[in-house]
């Protein structure tokens, strides 16, 4: 149905683009990460469905009625809804998943499992479905049941196959999903080594063998890992990430050895192994049009040497986001992200009347804004100020009392007309005050004093300048 038609029968609805490609590459990912925990041949099924090939396997978890609930709650915590079949032949397990639901059907018992299901279950043509149902065929145990020869006479092959593939006796071979190998470089040792020095020496040898493998493959690492085997048995880690992918061996190398204090030789260290732990692929590096103009500075580096010190969660920039409630206009975003140019459609001339009249930042520099912004505005107590619109004379934060000297305002700004009726109708009148000591804040009146409810007549503190 239409959108808008949709949205007038279920208010609030959730409407979101289609994206297929995402969905096959997340179902692949999910494909990569069963071959990896549940079975050694996946394979996809559609647009939305997986092939697990379970034979001996299922013991080691228990049996197929555990694995199969095993796998449910796996994939219900991930935001997943699953059915689940299982059955001797991949043609039965998906009709059954599809038509019946959980299930596990005997061995050898597909058949008598299939004949009330539709004819739609063996993954034919609609148009044979169609045929099948205008001939009084409704359901696989009919269609069993029929000659064959004039079966593929009236219907083509492709029908007959199905039915005997979903019914054992014609096999059908999977396309299993490889999952990529792990890249890591190894080193071992003739006698153990115990000093940073000879640490240092080998993982400047490992970094370009690292190097031309991820180059190899096309890929750059984004984690990586290096593992130190002692001869006790204790192995010492090191991990660091990237904030984009690379695969420069000299980069590497100086992020390693900034941690190399960390490793506890012991009694000496066997080997040196540098593990991929997340790869991608590099991107393309931005050039400039002229030979006489600098390009961009690239800051990558720079928060890679910053991130093996305070580590990568740390580390972000600010957004802004088109919202007037001060605590809304701003989100974090990762640090090289590049910030989201606006879009601009229609025709030629409305082009040029955008460039020639560009949208405001949502920033403005005429609104300043404070540099500090408190996570929830705080109440203020004792304050006392002149309505309806005279900024606050004295007020008191966090037991300390305050006196203003200078203040600038009211800036109004009210509720966004889209949300719920108690927030739309909020008010709030913002300050810039001055006390005597010279420390600049930013407080907020609630409510514009005349109608109850635009809010309390309570005051706030929002944030703090400078």
């Amino acid at each position: 149905m239409a959108v808008t038609q949709a949205r007038a029968q279920v208010p609030g609805l959730d409407v979101r683009p289609a994206d297929p490609e995402g969905d096959l590459a997340s179902l692949k990912g999910l494909a990569i990460l069963a071959a990896r925990r549940w079975s050694p041949v996946v394979a996809l099924s559609d647009a939305d469905g997986l092939f697990l090939d379970i034979s001996g396997t299922a013991h080691l978890f228990g049996g197929e009625a555990a694995m199969a609930r095993r796998i449910v709650r796996l994939l219900a915590r991930a935001g997943f809804t699953a059915r689940i079949a299982i059955a001797d032949t991949p043609g039965a397990a998906w009709a059954l998943a599809r038509y019946h639901g959980h299930c596990i059907c005997p061995p050898g018992e597909q058949a008598p499992a299939l004949a009330e299901l539709p004819t739609s279950a063996l993954r034919i043509d609609e148009a044979a479905v169609e045929l099948l149902k205008r001939l009084g065929v409704d359901r696989i145990g009919q269609l069993s049941v029929l000659p064959r020869a004039p079966l593929t006479r009236r219907f083509g092959a492709a029908t007959v196959l199905r039915l005997d593939q979903a019914l054992g006796r014609i096999a059908e071979p999977l396309d299993p999903v490889i999952p990529p190998e792990s890249i890591a470089v190894q080193q071992r040792f003739a006698e153990p080594i115990a000093s940073a020095e000879a640490i240092e020496h080998w993982l400047g040898t490992l970094t370009p063998r690292l190097a031309a493998a991820l180059e190899t493959e096309g890929l750059g690492v984004q984690a990586l890992e290096c593992v130190a085997e002692r001869i006790d048995g204790v192995p010492q880690r090191i991990r660091i990430g990237l904030a984009r992918p690379n695969r420069d061996p000299a980069h590497l190398l100086r992020l390693l050895k900034r941690r190399i204090e960390d490793v506890e030789p012991g009694y000496g260290i066997d080997a040196i192994t540098l593990h991929v732990r997340r790869a991608g692929l590099l991107g393309p590096e931005p050039v400039v049009e002229r030979l006489d103009e600098e390009a961009a500075p690239d800051i990558a580096t720079l928060v890679d040497t910053l991130a093996t010190r305070i580590g990568l969660g740390a580390m972000w920039r600010m957004r802004a986001v088109e919202s007037d409630v001060p605590e809304r206009s701003e989100a974090r975003a990762p640090v090289l992200d590049p910030p989201a140019r606006p879009a601009q459609r229609g025709k030629r001339d409305d082009v040029r009347q955008l460039d020639r009249n560009p949208p405001l930042p949502p920033w403005h520099p005429g609104w300043p804004r404070p540099a500090r912004l408190l996570r929830r505005p705080e109440r203020l107590d004792h304050v006392i100020a002149e309505l309806p619109d005279q900024p606050p004379r004295r007020f008191t934060w966090r037991g300390q009392p305050h006196r203003v000297i200078h203040a600038d305002g009211p800036e109004r700004i009210q509720g966004e007309w889209w949300k719920r009726d108690a927030e739309r109708m909020s008010v709030r009148d913002y300050f810039r005050v001055e006390d005597e000591a010279g420390r600049r804040y930013w407080l907020f009146r609630a409510g514009d004093g005349e109608r109850p409810a635009t809010g309390d007549l309570s005051w706030y503190l929002h944030g703090v300048f400078g």
